[in-house]
């Protein structure tokens, strides 16, 4: 059963928790972080705002997949991750 845009951002959300929240990740979660990212973005009449946002997490995701530290990665980027969880959270029903 294919997901939603609904169902895609919920799953987007809760690896960028899991990063948030652990400090650390797995290169194939940046990698389906990219799918995903790449999936909702490919959406007719997305909101620019929503597109900005996306772009951002999409680029998080292919530089954590390439990454030689990972978990430095992520970490550095702790404060942005709470941003875009909050920025899904506002425009989740908007997908």
């Amino acid at each position: 059963m294919p997901l939603n845009n609904q169902d895609k951002a919920t799953v987007l959300r809760d690896i960028l928790s899991s990063h948030q929240t652990d400090c650390c990740g797995s290169v194939a979660e940046c990698e389906q972080v990219e799918r995903l990212v790449k999936s909702l973005m490919a959406q007719t009449g997305i909101n620019q705002n929503v597109k900005g946002v996306l772009q951002e997490i999409y680029e998080y995701g292919q530089h954590g997949a390439q990454s030689a530290d990972l978990d430095s990665h992520i970490q550095t980027n702790q404060g942005r991750l709470s941003n875009w969880l909050d920025d899904i959270d506002q425009f989740s029903g908007q997908l």
